[in-house]
């Protein structure tokens, strides 16, 4: 009888996070589950990770399932260098990271803490996927995602990723408790246009609250951005070598020798 796989769980927005509950609820029919997860919310961390100070990762037992958990202080990247090197006795087959409370689409793709996790397994060698819901209220309703969630999970455990690739994976918010179909996409070209709301403490001094708009310049129908609007489910592979490989003609057509 073949082993069932092992599925290391992970998020950005913290071990008790109704995203990752239903995540680890996915997971936990598919294969054995072990959880490292941060202690404390790490939205927008990126790939931080956590080196002038110490680390704790401890056990802890949150609901009657079947996953071995542990709690960490640190990053999401930081969760899945630990759980890799120090928690595991072998590579996991599969890394999930999410379910994410609000979009990790497009350009925020860089920001999210959740991303960066499942990038940092892809760096490990290790197959992930990041899962994002298009909702950041903490009572969204993850019901009807699950079934793509395990569709999704099942191909890559069966099909295997591409190496050097990630999946970035954004669930519209259901309308009517249904989704469409999944679109595989790429990224869109759009950014955020930061405004900075300055105000001043009662000991007289400045601090900032970060605001902004989020500008799609993108009017392809092929990008996530189009998919998510339109009701599909947006599966993006993204990749962790950073080189602009389009720009290295032109850089040695400089004399940067002379």
């Amino acid at each position: 009888m073949k082993d069932k796989p092992l599925i290391l769980v992970t998020n950005d927005d913290g071990i008790t996070a109704p995203g990752i509950r239903a995540l680890i609820e996915v997971m936990n029919t598919l294969g054995d589950v072990v959880v490292v997860a941060p202690d404390s919310p790490q939205s927008g961390m990126g790939h931080a990770i956590t080196i002038n100070s110490t680390l704790y990762c401890e056990p802890i037992t949150i609901d009657d399932g079947v996953q071995i958990e542990y709690s960490c202080s640190g990053t999401p990247a930081d969760c899945v260098k630990l759980a890799v090197n120090e928690i595991l006795n072998r590579k996991p087959d599969l890394c999930v990271s999410g379910i994410n409370h609000g979009s990790n689409s497009s350009i925020n793709v860089i920001y999210s803490g959740t991303m960066s996790a499942a990038l940092e397994a892809g760096i490990e060698g290790i197959p992930a996927i990041g899962f994002s819901l298009c909702d950041y209220s903490w009572e969204a309703n993850f019901e009807p995602i699950k079934k793509q969630v395990k569709v999704i999970t099942e191909n890559a455990l069966q099909n295997g990723i591409q190496k050097g690739t990630v999946l970035n994976v954004n669930f519209p918010k259901a309308q009517k408790g249904k989704l469409k179909g999944i679109k595989v996409c790429r990224q869109a070209n759009a950014r955020w246009v930061e405004e900075f709301d300055k105000r001043t403490n009662p000991q007289g001094r400045d601090y900032y609250w970060l605001t902004g708009k989020f500008i799609n310049e993108d009017r392809g129908e092929d990008t996530d951005e189009w998919a998510l609007a339109h009701g599909y489910t947006a599966v993006v592979p993204v990749q962790y070598d950073l080189t602009a490989h389009h720009a290295i003609k032109d850089l040695n057509s400089w004399n940067l020798n002379d």
